[in-house]
C-alpha cells in the first residue's frame, strides 16, 4: 500500500483511488442507491448535469472519477475504518471557476477544498483537521501552487450539521490558510469567505 498523505494520532489520509471506492460510497453515497442526492457532486459538476444524473448513475460517475489520474478527494482512516472524506480538485475543473458569488483572487491555478465530512460517531476527534491537511498534501503532490477553501465565517457560533461540510474559517486558519477575500455566498445563514494557503 502507498504511504499515507498525512497521519496523526492513529489517523491516516489517503487519495480516493478506485480500490477505495467502497469507502467513498460509505462517506458520500446515499443509504438508498436509487436516491438522487449527495455523492459530493453538487459543486463538482454543473447544476444541470447534477440534476440529470440519477440514482446508480451517480455512483458510476464517481467511480469513474476514482479511476482518473487526479482522484476526486481524500479519505481519512482510523486503522482500517474509513472515518472521513474531503473533496479536492483543481478549481478550473469545477463550477467554482464560473461562480458569480465566490471571486477569483488571482490567476494562479488554485485547487479547491470544498467538502469535509466526518462520519457520525467519530466527530470531536480532530478528524476534519487531519482531512484538510491530507487534502492540501494531495493538491501539493499533484502540483497545486495554491489551495483554497470557501468556509463559513461563523465567529464561533454553532453551524447546522447538514451545512457544516463547507468547513469553518477557524478550521482553515488552524491549517495555515489566510483570509483572501469575502464572497457573496452564504451557507447556514453565515457568510462564506475565501481562505488560501500557498503550497
Amino acid at each position: 500500500m502507498a504511504a499515507p498523505l498525512t497521519s496523526s494520532d492513529g489517523l491516516t489520509v489517503h487519495p480516493a483511488t478506485q480500490a477505495r471506492f467502497d469507502d467513498v460510497r460509505t462517506m458520500v453515497g446515499p443509504k438508498k442507491p436509487t436516491s438522487n442526492v449527495c455523492w459530493c457532486l453538487s459543486h463538482r459538476i454543473p447544476a444541470k448535469d447534477n440534476r440529470e444524473l440519477a440514482g446508480p448513475a451517480r455512483a458510476d460517475f464517481v467511480e469513474a472519477l476514482t479511476r482518473r489520474r487526479t482522484k476526486p478527494g481524500v479519505l481519512a482512516y482510523d486503522g482500517d475504518e474509513v472515518v472521513g472524506w474531503a473533496a479536492v480538485a483543481p478549481r478550473a475543473d469545477l463550477p467554482f471557476a464560473r461562480s458569480t458569488k465566490i471571486p477569483h483572487v488571482d490567476e494562479q491555478d488554485a485547487w479547491s477544498v470544498w467538502c469535509i465530512r466526518v462520519r457520525p460517531g467519530h466527530r470531536g476527534r480532530g478528524i476534519s483537521h487531519v482531512l484538510l491537511e491530507g487534502a492540501v498534501a494531495y493538491a501539493v503532490q499533484r502540483g497545486a501552487p495554491v489551495i483554497e477553501g470557501y468556509p463559513v465565517d461563523n465567529r464561533g457560533e454553532k453551524v447546522d450539521l447538514t451545512m457544516a461540510y463547507v468547513g469553518t474559517r477557524k478550521l482553515f486558519e488552524d491549517a495555515g490558510f489566510e483570509l483572501a477575500s469575502s464572497t457573496e455566498a452564504t451557507s447556514a445563514g453565515f457568510p462564506r469567505v475565501v481562505m488560501r494557503r500557498d503550497a
